[in-house]
This record gives C-alpha cells, structure tokens and sequence, in this order.
C-alpha cells in the first residue's frame, strides 16, 4: 500500500510541529527547511495557504496520502453530524493509529508497520490492514507469536509519549485494548483547525 517515505523531520520543520513524533532535527533547528528558513517564518500566507497547511498537518500526522485523505472527508461529509468531527474520528479509528494510542508502537509509522507485518488480531482474526476503521466493541491483540509479543513488549518498556486515552479499555499485560466508543473531539486534541479543512474542501 502506497505510504510517505520521504523525510519527516524537514515536514515537521515545514510546520513547525511534531507530526511524526520527536525529532532530534526537529529540536536542533525548529525553523522551515531551507536556505532562508529561519525568515521564512515570517512571511503571511493567504488565507488559502493557512488551510492548506492545516490539511496537509493532519494527513502526514495521520500518514495518509492525497487520495486516500479526501475519501476520508467525502465519507465524513455524507454522515449526520459535525464533518470536521467526523472526519477526525474515522482518521483516529484507524487500527493504525489504535496501536499507536495503546503504545504498542512508539509512532504511528511504527504501527502501521506492526499491522501490515501481521503482528495485530482483531476480534480473534488477522487483520493486517492500517486503515481498517475499529468500531465499538471491537477488540485488538497483539499476535501471540513470540515475535509479535516481544515488539510490543519492547516498546511498553521503553515507555512513550502518549496515555492510553479512555476510548479505549487497555491491557498491558495481556497486550490487548478494546473500543468503548467513539471518541470525541476534545478526547482527540487536535493539532489543527479542523474547520479551516473543511473550509478547504468546501471551496
């Protein structure tokens, strides 16, 4: 499946936040890449270009390309309710991003990594797509394959940035995390103006 594979912490620089988690380059030089990074900052963008970067922040958090990205935002628009909450349920549901919240993985690279390599059950079956969308009351394993149990283990020691959110009912010791529910905006803390993307696709 297709997947960003170029540099990271030059796109984190870009937009002057951690989207794909710590960055030693990202800590050296926080400025945009470049020759005149350190006064790009400075220069106004459009209003158009504010939302562009917005959008283009969530998809690389999120690790999503273009296409896939705007599927993502036509589905959250036909459901009933809010489509910039919507559209960031269905990014957060992501089994992907379900290993990453349970600290199975210490980045979403990571546990994108994990599930495509077939290390992640749920419900009992192999599921071995990142973008498959957890429901309520779906339960997530690691593997019970040795290799599978010492990844995630390995990365519950060495500890990580986030705290398991309450969406999601976990086992540490049993490397397993159940959905409760859906989880809401304020539970998602998002790093961008979710309005100003559906600002974007609305144009």
């Amino acid at each position: 499946m297709a997947r960003y594979t170029g540099p990271t912490a030059k796109i984190s620089r870009r937009f002057g936040v951690e989207l794909f988690g710590a960055s030693k380059a990202f800590a050296r030089r926080p400025f945009p890449p470049g020759q005149h990074g350190i006064r790009a900052g400075r220069k106004k963008k459009s209003d158009y270009g504010v939302m562009l970067a917005e959008k283009q922040k969530l998809r690389f958090m999120y690790g999503v390309l273009e296409s896939q990205f705007r599927k993502y935002y036509e589905e959250a628009s036909r459901r009933r309710g809010v489509a910039g909450d919507i559209l960031l349920q269905l990014l957060e549901t992501r089994l992907d991003n379900v290993i990453y919240r349970l600290n199975f993985a210490n980045t979403r690279a990571g546990a994108r990594q994990m599930v495509n390599h077939g290390h992640v059950t749920v419900n009992g079956t192999k599921v071995d797509i990142a973008s498959y969308c957890c429901k309520p009351g779906d339960t997530v394993v690691v593997a019970s394959k040795a290799r599978s149990q010492a990844l995630a283990n390995r990365f519950l020691e060495i500890g990580t940035e986030g705290v398991v959110p309450a969406w999601i009912e976990a086992d540490a010791a049993k490397l397993t995390g159940k959905i409760s529910r859906i989880p809401t905006t304020e539970e998602i803390a998002p790093i961008v103006n979710v309005q100003l993307i559906v600002e974007l696709y609305s144009r």
